[in-house]
């Protein structure tokens, strides 16, 4: 099954049963087409049967001691920072793919860590542990937490516990492929732009507004088809009210029409 297809069924199936080092691996295969995913997640075993002892500690020991895995601060936009196998090649990340290494290796050890949603920064918590995991692994508290955030958004934004809830797969790849996407735009990789956007809309239960900005992404890549099926899709989600479904759906008609 080529890799787009096997990345929708993933991510279209029981959110609870979704193999996130999988999905990844599978979404880094269109950004490197010579990835044999087979190969990397047997790559990932072996990595976790090096964690020195199966704890959350240990797997923090492997990673950011041993390994040295650490965020890319000179290059923070380069994609190949969102490609799971290529971070642990190369040691270097983002926020949120360097949590997924501890995600993916914890699971194979039996401990589980959390993917924590901040705005901005992700974050990673295990045994009761927030810990940033592009700052090294370093441990966090609420407060640290909210050190980083006003780091980013400025000394008066307004930081509440609620920003460190944990997010599921889904929301996880959906994500990696918005970074991916901006990433790709300042680029001007349109080809990079094109996979990422499909993918994304491959994710079920994405925000509509998100859904209409890939669609007008799609549209200005000239993708007249995949917009329309984007557009017809979100006209028919419930929670779109009926005025707006119908002018999604005029929308898309116009969009076949420019086909013809």
């Amino acid at each position: 099954m080529a890799a787009s297809a096997r990345f929708a069924a993933l991510v279209q199936g029981p959110e609870s049963d979704l193999p996130l080092d999988e999905a990844a691996l599978l979404l880094a295969a269109h950004g490197d087409p010579a990835l044999d995913v087979g190969a990397a997640l047997g790559g990932l075993d072996a990595l976790a049967a090096r964690v020195p002892s199966p704890t959350a500690a240990g797997v923090r020991s492997l990673l950011f001691g041993e390994l040295g895995l650490r965020g890319n601060r000179a290059d923070y936009g380069d994609p190949r920072n969102s490609y799971l196998h290529l971070v642990i090649e190369r040691r270097l990340g983002i926020p949120i793919t360097l949590a997924l290494a501890v995600i993916v290796v914890g699971r194979r050890v039996g401990v589980t860590f959390e993917g924590l949603g901040m705005p901005g920064h992700f974050l990673a918590r295990g045994e009761g542990v927030i810990i940033d995991p592009f700052d090294g692994g370093r441990e966090l508290d609420e407060a640290g937490c909210a050190t980083v955030f006003r780091g980013l958004f400025g000394p008066d934004a307004v930081f509440a516990p609620e920003l460190l809830a944990p997010v599921g797969p889904r929301a996880i790849l959906a994500r990696m492929l918005a970074n991916l996407r901006q990433s790709f735009a300042g680029r001007g990789d349109r080809r990079g732009l094109e996979w990422s956007t499909r993918l994304a809309l491959d994710i079920p239960g994405l925000p509509p507004a998100e859904v209409g900005e890939l669609a007008r992404l799609l549209t200005n890549l000239g993708r007249f088809a995949e917009a329309a099926d984007a557009l017809e899709r979100l006209a028919a989600t419930p929670a779109v009210p009926p005025g707006e479904s119908t002018r999604l759906r005029a929308t898309a008609a116009s969009l076949r029409a420019r086909l013809n």
